[in-house]
């Protein structure tokens, strides 16, 4: 039985990535929904040849959300419109209402974290509420867990993602950085929650093939969800960066005047910052990067370390978080998922899952 997958946001950096791999599926009908209509029916036009043809619908997730839902009547729904920091849970509640799954890339720590509030409601409707199926924390819980056997305790992670400066993040996303970036928020460092203030711990990591990049700090679901997860855990780091080095520090000068209150909601500048940044594309690549350091004692006593890199090239390192919502609705439409109720995207895909997800991409694995 073909199942209707409804992505929300299909024709945007995210969802346009989701649609392509899905469309293809002979057992799914994807219904393309966004905003804007002529945008919608000219992605729709792009698949023509597909087993099941598109359809497409406008859709604003703010307005009349449960009569569309009724309408278009989807099995699966994809969410990809953010930034999600901003939002409610107005988008999985009329799935719920509708009987039908939901996923989304969220990414936002409250967001992704608060998602177990509909888990009762979930669960007496059967159905999965899926949140943070992306790099963050889909993909890195899965590192964690494939290394996890090898350590007798896991006390310490560090980890990051530098971005590509020609392959640059979308606007909702852009302002989801921009969201946190001089303000204050909780990470487990020596066993304490302790603050640090976003985009600043400026350092550089140096990665394989790709050589150093400044990273500072990046607020994400992990830094709540891990050390409940990996109880041995004492120190947690998350940084992200920007491939070239003058736009990296303009965002880190921009943490300053954030921090001591000089400019406020940074985020309402994210269209202007986005589009000043490809000033610098010519000092840029298409390569972005991704490492995890682990740290611990092995199974005897002994301390022991591991590190993974992820190497993206060719402007593919945007495609990465698309993996699990292209993965999980596989599965769902077929059956091969029983998760009900709702929770974080964590402990739903294995590392070996994810990699063969990422297939066909130019992106090499280090470890």
């Amino acid at each position: 039985m073909t199942k209707r997958v409804l992505i929300i946001g299909a024709y945007g950096n995210f969802g346009s990535y989701i649609t392509q791999k899905l469309v293809y599926e002979s057992d799914l009908r994807v219904i393309i929904a966004g905003r804007s209509e002529e945008r919608c029916r000219a992605f729709a036009r792009k698949f023509e040849n597909a087993p099941n043809p598109p359809e497409w619908h406008t859709l604003d997730i703010g307005k009349s959300l449960e009569q569309s839902l009724i309408s278009i009547s989807p099995d699966i729904v994809i969410h990809t419109s953010g930034p999600f920091q901003g939002q409610g849970y107005e988008v999985a509640e009329a799935c719920i209402a509708q009987g039908c799954h939901y996923i989304d890339l969220a990414d936002g720590r409250n967001f992704v974290c608060g998602i177990t509030a509909l888990d009762g409601k979930a669960k007496d409707k059967d159905v999965a509420i899926i949140s943070g199926a992306s790099s963050v924390p889909c993909l890195t819980a899965a590192i964690i867990d494939h290394y996890m056997p090898a350590f007798g305790k896991l006390t310490s992670i560090d980890y990051a993602i530098s971005t590509a400066q020609r392959t640059p993040p979308g606007v909702a996303t852009t302002a989801a950085i921009l969201g946190y970036v001089g303000k204050p928020f909780k990470t487990l460092i020596d066993g304490q929650m302790q603050d640090i203030y976003g985009w600043q711990s400026l350092h550089r990591h140096m990665y394989p093939e790709l050589g150093q990049r400044w990273l500072g700090n990046c607020d994400i679901p992990d830094l709540s969800l891990f050390p409940q997860r990996y109880k041995d855990l004492q120190t947690i780091r998350f940084y992200a960066g920007l491939e070239v080095p003058i736009v990296h520090f303009s965002l880190w000068a921009f943490s300053w005047l954030a921090r001591i209150g000089v400019i406020r909601q940074l985020e309402k500048w994210a269209g202007f910052l986005r589009g000043t940044g490809r000033i610098f594309n010519s000092l840029g690549s298409r390569n972005s990067g991704f490492y995890m350091h682990l740290s611990g004692q092995d199974q005897g006593g002994l301390p022991k370390a591991s590190t993974f890199h992820i190497i993206a090239r060719s402007g593919d390192g945007p495609y990465i978080p698309c993996i699990p919502a292209i993965l999980l609705t596989k599965m769902l439409a077929r059956g091969n998922l029983r998760q009900r109720g709702a929770a974080p995207c964590v402990g739903m895909l294995s590392l070996e899952q994810y990699l063969e997800g990422l297939s066909g991409l130019d992106i090499k694995i280090i470890d």
